[in-house]
């Protein structure tokens, strides 16, 4: 994992479609229409787009980590927790059987507890992604309606992962 660089954008966005061709495959809804505005995101020099990249510099995934939780659908005391916030997660479909989504995802549960957060959280729009997510052991914390989508907001303790490095290998 690397933060991302205006140089990924391109990549990025091509990972960005496959994932939606895939998707568009299966009669789910895809990011195509946002492909280009997602991607470019990688170039924003905040720092939030983080790339999962193999040793060749292929890009296999990427996610975006906020530094503080959106204000809408928790509560006061969970907004006052310390947390990392994640979002805008996408992975290379041809990658899927290596589970690269699962490798972020506990990437940013052990970078979380280096950093001193208490916890990860992440939101979905969709029931798939929240079965997804609990297999890397978030919970469904709250459900709440953004404009017209359903929202469901998940959480995780923050932890360092024992076997992470081991698993980035696996990749």
């Amino acid at each position: 994992m690397r933060l991302a660089t205006a140089e990924d954008i391109p990549a990025v966005e091509n990972m960005i479609l496959a994932r939606s061709a895939w998707l568009e495959e299966r009669g789910h809804p895809s990011w195509r229409e946002n492909a280009t505005e997602l991607a470019r995101q990688a170039g924003d020099s905040d720092g939030a787009v983080w790339v999962l990249a193999e040793d060749g510099g292929q890009v296999v995934g990427c996610t975006t980590v906020q530094e503080q939780t959106p204000p809408w659908g928790w509560t006061h005391d969970e907004l006052n927790e310390s947390a990392h916030y994640l979002y805008s997660t996408v992975t290379d479909p041809a990658h899927r059987a290596k589970k690269p989504g699962t490798v972020m995802g506990l990437w940013a549960v052990d970078r979380a507890a280096r950093e001193g957060k208490a916890w990860v959280r992440r939101g979905c729009n969709f029931p798939e992604l929240v079965r997804y997510n609990e297999t890397q052991g978030f919970s469904l914390v709250h459900e709440v309606r953004r404009t017209n989508n359903k929202v469901y907001l998940m959480a995780r303790r923050a932890e360092r992962i024992a076997d992470l490095e081991e698993r980035f290998r696996a990749l």
